[in-house]
């Protein structure tokens, strides 16, 4: 029998927590400690019981300082385990390269080049090179990036994990399979699928929270929520907020250095 489904308007968080959810960070740096201080603001001056701030994946590739994310991500969790991460696609590319170099792969094909930088690391794109030199070209930069990744960041990713549910909500990278029951999702659907997820109209049993598909501001559904506002070239990092039955959307903008807006 299958699970009754749930509208986003009458979803509830859990009793006494407040949700924080965020969308790909993509190595915005700026944008993830922007949004951290104003999460961090907001649970001093309105002192709920508890709260969980929830990344949904995608730290690393395309923005400037993947490093730098992972850093700020690793020591927020280690003060306080209510930071919860999850992973992402790209975040599992990250961890596939430093196994094994591949010049066809998502870490070369999509923004890896830009966290490899972030390490101190340059590794030539292969697209312009006949396939020969482009294997040895990643080759070379994959020697070099492995040692420079520190082991916390490789525990870091590897402890990542798939999804989280908490009140009527269910949080992960990219979204769920429908007719599936939620514990019983496929990790690949989990941070990979699109298509057959976005465009189902039913109800699911909780509202899925992901992010992984860019769209220009939150796209609030009666069955999901995508929070991901391509924060590395659009300058917007995007979170649901949930508190009880109360539910909006918090949004940080930093279009220039040294501008930051808030909404």
């Amino acid at each position: 029998m299958a699970e009754p489904g749930i509208h986003f308007l009458d979803a509830h968080g859990p009793e006494g927590v407040r949700l924080y959810a965020i969308g790909d960070v993509h190595g915005r740096l700026d944008l993830l400690a922007a949004m951290h201080q104003r999460i961090e603001d907001e649970i001093e001056r309105d002192l709920p019981a508890d709260w969980r701030v929830i990344h949904l994946g995608d730290y690393v590739d395309r923005g400037p300082d993947s490093k730098g994310v992972i850093d700020f991500l690793i020591e927020a969790r280690e003060r306080d385990s209510r930071h919860v991460m999850l992973a992402g696609n790209h975040d599992v590319g990250f961890l596939d390269f430093l196994k094994k170099p591949d010049p066809e792969g998502l870490f070369i094909r999509f923004g890896g080049i830009q966290t490899a930088l972030s390490y101190g690391v340059a590794i030539s794109e292969g697209t312009s090179m006949w396939f020969g030199k482009a294997e040895a070209a990643v080759r070379k930069g994959h020697e070099s990036l492995v040692e420079a990744v520190p082991q916390t960041h490789i525990d870091f990713l590897r402890s990542l994990r798939l999804s989280l549910t908490l009140g009527d909500f269910f949080f992960c990278h990219a979204g769920i399979r429908p007719g599936i029951a939620l514990a019983r999702q496929n990790p690949q659907d989990l941070m990979w699928i699109r298509d057959i997820f976005h465009n189902y109209q039913g109800l699911f049993p909780k509202i899925v929270v992901h992010g992984h598909t860019p769209v220009p501001e939150a796209e609030v559904m009666a069955n999901r929520v995508n929070v991901d506002t391509l924060a590395w070239q659009s300058g917007m990092l995007t979170a649901l907020v949930v508190d009880g039955p109360d539910k909006r959307i918090l949004t940080i903008t930093i279009k220039e250095p040294g501008t930051t807006k808030e909404a």
